[in-house]
């Protein structure tokens, strides 16, 4: 029922943010089948969350015979992704121009951490390092301590995954006018810098440094941050306009003075301070009953267990469970053709021979892959 039903994508097996970009076409209804390593068959968990959707099948891409089931495959797909350095898939002789000459409307995604060109290029990565040449890392977390990594979302998931997703649906877009493919060179540096675009338009306009914890929306301000509560847990506020600023400072009965001075910055850190004795002088819960549902702009800060039982997620069926796996449902949300997760994770090399023959494999073709253990 997902707006791709009917697009053919064929995933080549990787970590994270490749699995995650896969994760999102399926959800959308397009039949993805991802390409395992065969010496990864019987591996995998069923409750691996990034993983849903797809069927597996299990190739030697050192076995020619693999590689020519490979290209016959990718021959059927709309579009194929990888994340592979830089070269690899050359090295398979699965390129981009072997594949594009034998299927020209093929959309060819590849992800990397630096980039398919630039000095980097080469060379092993991970999240925390393509965010800290973009200016990300070194814009989170507090002035007294090192740069806070930001989990892995804002390389791999974020500069990495969704814009290699965006650049494939524009470019099958682009195929239905053209009829052509053609390659996206994702980088998570690249979606990384693209993120931060209205942060360099602050800066150019004098209303952001590179000072941590001095900005609005770095946690500088008193106004916009995480505080503890007297249970241990914590709250957030984003009372950054003067309504809501106004309103929060209702809600709390605060009447000092003080206060009133909301962007005077050299009172930030002492008004931070008062706020952080005052939301310690209440539990999660009592801070949840005052402001919650108000345009204080406040959340309760829940962790992951505790995130799919909140009454909004819940409502909106934010998260839906799988075999007895809790994991977040399909997003967005389409009016007419809402997707739907196909399957729970495949284990590597599960469906190899029902793939085979979904895709145009006589039992004659199946049988001699076997014969020389391509399969």
């Amino acid at each position: 029922m997902g707006p791709l039903t009917g697009i053919r994508i064929v995933e080549m097996a990787g970590i994270g943010p490749g699995p995650f970009c896969a994760m999102m076409l399926s959800d959308m209804g397009a039949e993805v089948i991802r390409i395992d390593r065969l010496s990864h068959k019987g591996t995998g968990h069923t409750a691996n969350v990034l993983n849903r959707g797809r069927k597996s099948i299990a190739l030697d891409l050192k076995n020619p015979a693999a590689v020519a089931a490979a290209l016959r495959l990718i021959d059927g797909a709309d579009g194929l992704l990888e994340g592979f350095r830089p070269g690899v898939m050359e090295r398979l002789g699965l390129g981009p121009d072997i594949c594009l000459e034998r299927n020209p409307g093929l959309v060819y995604g590849r992800m990397t951490g630096w980039g398919q060109t630039g000095p980097l290029a080469h060379t092993a990565g991970h999240d925390i390092n393509y965010i800290s040449i973009g200016g990300a890392l070194g814009a989170m977390g507090y002035s007294d301590r090192p740069p806070a990594p930001p989990l892995n979302l804002v390389g791999d998931f974020g500069g990495g995954a969704m814009y290699l997703l965006a650049g494939m649906l524009a470019a099958l877009v682009e195929k239905g006018k053209s009829g052509k493919g053609q390659v996206i060179d994702a980088a998570m540096t690249d979606g990384t810098a693209s993120l931060l675009s209205p942060f360099y338009g602050l800066m150019a306009m004098d209303m952001w440094t590179t000072d941590r914890s001095s900005n609005k929306l770095d946690g500088g301000a008193h106004y916009y941050g995480s505080y503890e509560c007297s249970d241990g847990k914590y709250i957030s506020i984003g009372s950054i306009e003067p309504q809501f600023y106004s309103l929060l400072l209702q809600k709390c009965g605060i009447t000092d003075e003080a206060f009133l001075a909301q962007q005077d910055q050299s009172q930030w850190p002492e008004l931070r301070k008062k706020l952080t004795d005052l939301f310690k002088t209440k539990p999660q819960t009592a801070w949840c009953d005052l402001m919650e549902g108000t345009d204080v702009c406040f959340a309760p800060v829940l962790n992951l267990k505790e995130a799919p039982s909140h009454p909004h997620n819940q409502a909106r069926e934010t998260f839906i469970d799988i075999d007895g796996v809790t994991q977040p449902a399909p997003a967005p949300r389409f009016s007419r053709t809402q997707g739907q997760v196909q399957s729970p994770a495949a284990i590597a090399g599960e469906h190899t021979e029902s793939i085979l023959q979904d895709w145009g494999f006589s039992e004659s073709d199946i049988g001699a892959l076997k014969a020389v253990e391509a399969i």
